[in-house]
């Protein structure tokens, strides 16, 4: 299901320009996953024969683990070293500090119940059409922050304005804009529109449940230890690769306004008992991975969990 532009869900970043997310799982897309998933604290360097074995395991080939690996340099995500002739790879710090600020993001969400003062954040924007891909990128980063669009150039957030909202927004300068705080005014008319229709709820109940359709069989296995090596690696990383959507989908929107028994909380019980609970099992197997490429046993390989992330 893609209920909005993938240009606008995930819009590149500044400097070190992560990947953006495809369906399914890009080489690039899963190279940073994996690379962050063990390395982040440390910012460990990798053989790149251990990140392409690694990749194997998804199924990428050779080449195209190779070529990732590649590109990610190329753009910043990834800075290299040489011994002889092995190369090494490790995340920049650039890419270091915006992957720790996306996963405390996303262990963030849904930690604890977001009270909300019955306000909404609106921003008003007005782009000159020859700047095109300006507006797109202003959308994509709207939509990043938690916004939504009311209308097409009047966009709603449940949440307060806040430095970050701030920041970003100002690395935008072509066009005009309006930000300002305000109540919805019950017009008790057809043609009003309450600012919540601007996500599409059904929609995003749907996402919820064919997250916890996928993932929630995968719990008894989980709790009797019986997935481990390459699979306990291919799980944690395709859970989080499903859940970091979420926040996107489902900013926490005011559970006030939403229908009763949202599923945003068994959601991340769900994701934290996965990801957490193969932790362990997944870092033992890239440690095996990384000391065959090495030669001689890795040094700084970890696999952080969601409390880690929550407090980083």
């Amino acid at each position: 299901m893609n209920l909005f532009e993938i240009e606008e869900t995930f819009p590149d970043v500044a400097g070190s320009r992560l990947p953006r997310r495809q369906a399914g799982n890009s080489p690039q897309g899963l190279a940073t996953t994996l690379v962050a998933d063990y390395t982040l604290p440390t910012r460990a360097w990798l053989p790149s024969a251990a990140v392409t074995t690694l990749l194997g395991e998804f199924g990428i080939t050779s080449g195209a683990a190779r070529t990732a690996i590649s590109r990610l340099a190329r753009r910043g995500v990834l800075e290299g070293s040489r011994d002889g002739r092995h190369s090494f790879y490790r995340l920049t710090g650039d890419a270091a500090d915006e992957l720790a600020a996306g996963g405390t993001w996303i262990a963030r969400f849904a930690e604890q119940p977001r009270p909300w003062d019955g306000t909404w954040t609106l921003v008003a924007f007005s782009v000159p059409q020859e700047h095109d891909t300006r507006r797109r990128s202003l959308r994509g980063q709207l939509r990043w922050l938690g916004f939504a669009p009311l209308y097409d150039g009047l966009w709603v957030s449940p949440d307060p304005w806040n430095p970050t909202v701030a920041r970003r927004l100002a690395m935008h300068g072509a066009g005009a804009m309006t930000v300002f705080r305000a109540a919805h005014v019950d017009l008790a008319a057809t043609a009003d529109r309450n600012p919540i229709e601007a996500w599409d709820i059904a929609g995003i109940a749907e996402h919820y449940a064919a997250f916890d359709r996928q993932w929630r069989p995968l719990l008894p296995d989980v709790r009797e230890g019986r997935i481990a090596g390459a699979a306990a690696v291919r799980a944690r990383t395709q859970i989080m690769d499903a859940y970091r959507h979420i926040p996107l989908l489902d900013p926490q929107l005011p559970v006030e306004l939403l229908p009763a028994g949202w599923p945003r909380t068994r959601a991340r019980e769900v994701f934290v008992e996965i990801y957490d609970g193969l932790a362990e099992p997944a870092r033992r197997h890239v440690v095996e991975v990384v000391g065959r490429s090495a030669g001689e046993p890795p040094i700084g390989i970890t696999a952080h969990t969601v409390a880690m992330m929550a407090a980083a």
